[in-house]
């Protein structure tokens, strides 16, 4: 395994897969839908490219499931023990994945890069002082690294170009 590859799984290790690349970027969301979905105070996403994601063992099933936005998102579980693996969302499209951290061998690897949704955050959640934190969500080009928008860009380019 490369030093950027992470290695994930559901609960029941139905599903094994690995990250091939590091993640472009961390979400933790406090949004009452990923509270509502999750059963918790938030949930954490790692955006990577679907085609860093490489399923070990298993076979998701895709479920669509209804978001905020109305658009609904695509949400990939065990067909097992009903874990949410990844989800795609229509905004991000399916060239991208959202990774769900805690399904991540170590979890503790990765941090978020912002916190969104905060408005609506439970109030014991007490975020870190220098936590980048949006009461809803934030503008990409302006919090993605370069490296990061440029990643994305070219897997959605790559995407569009299959889709032909």
């Amino acid at each position: 395994m490369e030093e950027d590859e992470m290695q994930g799984r559901c609960t029941c290790g139905e599903i094994r897969f690995r990250l091939k690349a590091k993640p472009m970027f961390v979400h933790c969301c406090h949004c009452t839908w990923c509270q509502r979905e999750t059963g918790s105070a938030f949930a954490i996403n790692a955006m990577i490219e679907a085609e860093e994601v490489e399923l070990e063992s298993g076979v998701p099933e895709e479920v669509l499931t209804p978001s905020e936005s109305g658009r609904g998102q695509l949400v990939s579980r065990c067909p097992k023990c009903r874990v949410a693996v990844w989800s795609v969302y229509s905004g991000a499209g399916p060239a991208i994945r959202f990774v769900r951290v805690g399904t991540l061998e170590d979890p503790g690897a990765l941090t978020p890069d912002v916190h969104i949704f905060t408005e609506s955050k439970l109030p014991w959640v007490v975020l870190p002082q220098d936590a980048r934190a949006f009461p809803q969500y934030y503008r990409l080009e302006e919090e993605w690294p370069v490296e990061s928008r440029e990643r994305r860009k070219a897997a959605k380019a790559r995407y569009a170009a299959r889709d032909r």
